[in-house]
């Protein structure tokens, strides 16, 4: 126990719990033999479970700021939960464990990285902690995200190791996003969860990603039907080593299967499982890394037995099912984290698979709101921001009252120095979500490149009130300030900036720049010279300094 879905043949994985042949025969003749007890003083001592968090103590524990009250009202709930993380500093996570408080009604949990802290403005709106649905997105940013660890909990799951040296990232000020499936127990319950983090100072080395195989669109199991599949396949355009697969359906799931097909034709089996069991789905991680060429195709089949025959089929009698996030709709999905290889063009290797994920999901889903809006993400962050654009003006005609989506395509559009129409779209965002401070950041650079430094200026000023400890606004205001000749009011932009960054030389230089711009040569002199002991091979701090001595020496003679 727990029961080992995979067959044996199809993927070799470590941990593997399955019974050899001779133990199930063992088994079996001890049945038929009246199952008699042994010998009790050969028993083994009885196993110790770990009180507490599995792994120890966790070097920081991010918990929910008050508990969550489920109402008995019956039907799946999904609720997302914010979990600040305070750290001062970006911190390497080894391990984690979710504790959801209150197995009874916790189905499953997904943890997300919210880097841009959006999401903490829709906690609790409707009176309660936290706030509703399944399918929650963070905002896209320059860099690929998320770093695509399997960071999940289900009944009965150990704590998350990672690799030595595939730790995942956290940054200050990021939030970490709780996302649980709660099922009512009849009676209200409270739900309370915290997670347990583990640091480690080893930056990863290794930058995996999560590919998914699914076609939900195509769920529609009529009744009495023990035959109904879906099928999926991604054709890579890099070369991967496949580290671990997670399979996923619901009640009516029957078989699962997932194989690659190689250039040269050959087939090689990554996961079968003939008797899937929604109750023992786990993530499987295979002993060796499964190298996959370019030009490999990854594939998956899922059937469905929406019978009556099936015991573990909530339709009594079996009803029509099509796909969703309750437990009584269906899916079919099967996951695998890869380590893509480099490419020659020195690209992210990950922003080229999700490239081509986005156009297979594309071909399944033309309209697709998510593809078009990744895609686009992906392809600017290439640095291809002409390509992205129709994915993008895609996307924003699908959701026209998203502000993340105008968001992006007004930065595609800055990026091709069409800047009224950026500028159009970033006041659109705002207008969709005055609180958007992103958008309002990069209103006042879009204002700058088009010359009118006066209204950059007020929407800096209104996003610095928002956020005083972003360093990047206060040093772009007092770069503004200065090239307006207003160098005493860029001062203090630029001294929180450099307080902010403690360890910045940029900042510093800056800082003494303004200062010697404003007059006070003998407070500039300093700030070089601790620019220069943070960053020795700086000539522009070398350089602004010997031009402060020279001024503060001539003024004395």
């Amino acid at each position: 126990m727990p029961p080992w879905l995979p067959e044996p043949g199809y993927g070799d994985f470590a941990g593997s719990l399955r019974l050899t042949a001779e133990q199930i025969g063992l088994l079996a003749r001890w049945v038929r033999e009246g199952m008699a007890e042994g010998d009790p003083a050969g028993l083994p001592p009885a196993p110790r479970f770990t009180q507490g968090w599995q792994l120890g103590p966790p070097d920081f524990i991010v918990r929910m700021s008050q508990p969550y009250r489920l109402q008995a009202t019956p039907g799946d709930v999904f609720r997302n939960f914010v979990l600040p993380v305070g750290l001062k500093e970006t911190k390497y996570v080894r391990a984690f464990e979710l504790r959801p408080g209150n197995k009874r009604v916790v189905h499953h949990a997904n943890i997300l990285v919210d880097r841009s802290r959006l999401l903490r403005r829709r906690d609790g709106q409707d009176g309660q902690p936290g706030f509703g649905g399944m399918d929650v997105e963070t905002e896209v940013t320059g860099e690929f995200d998320p770093d695509s660890h399997f960071l999940f909990w289900k009944p009965g799951s150990p704590a998350q190791q990672e690799p030595a040296d595939m730790a995942w990232r956290l940054d200050p000020g990021s939030d970490l996003i709780v996302n649980l499936h709660l099922q009512p127990s009849g009676k209200p319950e409270a739900v309370d969860a915290e997670v347990g983090l583990y640091f480690t100072n080893q930056a990863p080395a290794r930058r995996p990603m999560l590919l998914q195989l699914e076609h939900d669109g195509a769920l529609d199991i009529p009744p009495g039907s023990a035959t109904f599949a879906v099928t999926d396949h991604l054709k890579l355009p890099i070369a991967v080593s496949l580290l671990a697969i997670y399979p996923h359906a619901h009640y009516l799931g029957k078989q699962v299967e997932a194989w690659a097909e190689l250039p040269g034709g050959e087939r090689r089996p990554l996961l079968k499982i003939g008797q899937w069991d929604i109750n023992w789905q786990a993530t499987y991680t295979y002993r060796q890394p499964v190298a996959l060429p370019a030009g490999s195709s990854l594939a998956m089949r899922i059937v469905y037995d929406n019978t009556a025959a099936n015991p573990r089929n909530p339709g009594h009698p079996p009803k029509r099912v099509r796909s969703g996030n309750r437990s009584e709709d269906e899916m079919g999905h099967v996951w695998l984290q890869v380590l893509p290889e480099a490419t020659d063009n020195q690209d992210d290797p990950r922003l080229v698979l999700q490239q081509a994920l986005m156009r297979r999901r594309l071909e399944k889903y033309p309209a697709d709101f998510v593809a078009q809006f990744n895609l686009g993400a992906a392809l600017q962050a290439l640095g291809r921001p002409g390509e992205a654009l129709p994915y993008l003006e895609g996307a924003a005609r699908i959701r026209p009252a998203d502000a993340m989506t105008r968001n992006n395509l007004a930065a595609a559009l800055f990026s091709l120095e069409r800047f009224d129409a950026a500028a159009r779209e970033f006041r659109a965002a705002l207008a969709l979500d005055p609180g958007y401070q992103n958008a309002r950041y990069n209103l006042a650079r879009t204002l700058v490149a088009e010359g009118d430094n006066a209204a950059a200026l007020t929407e800096l000023q209104a996003h610095l009130r928002a956020n005083p400890n972003d360093a990047d606004a206060q040093a772009f205001t007092g770069r503004l300030l200065g090239s307006m000749g207003r160098f005493a009011e860029a001062v203090p932009h630029f001294r929180q900036a450099a307080e902010l960054e403690p360890e910045s030389a940029a900042a510093l230089t800056n800082l003494g720049a303004a200062l010697a711009s404003a007059g006070d040569l003998a407070a500039a002199i300093p700030v070089f010279e601790k620019a220069l002991a943070l960053d020795p091979s700086s000539a522009v701090a070398r350089d602004n300094l010997a031009r402060a001595r020279r001024r503060l020496e001539g003024k004395r003679q």
